[in-house]
């Protein structure tokens, strides 16, 4: 399940793509297999990194170059100014709890000119869940911070990137996770819980036309994530 669009920013092949706080690499597979880009990831979590490296190698074995995967935090990251084509950098900031570092540093590894995506939570679906379940954000790792769309906007636009389009996505994962704060979020056994992810995989695997449709009319109102398109002024 892709958050980012990598059709709303410009990447060709051949182009070299920083994927900032990539966890398990499912942008990082998009843009390597589907983009033809070279892709670089940076995380904090081992873990989450040596999955990352199983599923790229699943689609080019060693990388050859293409792909390279480092344990780095976001708010220093480790790289001269202008290095990538493209940033992106989904679902990372709402564990932050400021972000100000972080956003200067995504902005500042960009070259001028091109395109940066970033995501997190949305504002009055993430305050739902903080509202139903106590537990939620206190989760260690887990969020502690929900952005205000203007907000992030403003701190986007004072590093150096102005935005080009904002869209939301997810809408029906939405009432999955509130669902999951009703009855205790860590409890996955749930009856309703498990038909619910039930549908929610099997929307992902197979992809079916009339979903994807509800889905994206739902997405302005209801839609779980916001993403912001940007691009490095001069």
């Amino acid at each position: 399940m892709l958050t980012i669009e990598f059709d709303r920013i410009g990447v060709r092949p051949g182009e070299v793509i920083l994927d900032a706080g990539c966890g398990t690499g499912r942008h990082l597979v998009e843009a390597l297999v589907s983009r033809g880009a070279r892709v670089v990831g940076i995380d904090r979590s081992a873990g989450d990194l040596a999955k990352a490296a199983e599923n790229l190698a699943a689609f080019n074995g060693d990388g050859n170059g293409r792909w390279l995967l480092a344990k780095a935090d976001i708010g220093r990251l480790p790289f001269p100014d202008g290095t990538f084509d493209a940033v992106v950098c989904s679902e990372v900031l709402e564990h932050l709890t400021d972000g100000r570092e972080a956003v200067a540093e995504l902005v500042r590894v960009l070259k001028t000119g091109r395109d940066l995506a970033v995501s997190v939570p949305r504002y009055w679906p993430e305050r739902l869940c903080w509202a139903i379940s106590e537990d939620y954000h206190r989760e260690p790792g887990g969020h502690v911070r929900i952005w205000r769309k203007g907000e992030l906007q403003d701190l986007l636009r004072q590093a150096g990137a102005s935005c080009r389009q904002v869209r939301y996505r997810h809408a029906l994962h939405a009432p999955y996770w509130w669902l999951r704060c009703l009855v205790g979020h860590k409890n996955e056994r749930a009856l309703a819980v498990r038909v619910y992810r039930k549908f929610l995989e099997w929307d992902i695997l197979a992809k079916p036309r009339s979903v994807a449709l509800l889905d994206r009319l739902l997405n302005p109102l209801l839609g779980k994530s916001i993403v912001f398109y940007l691009r490095k002024g001069n």
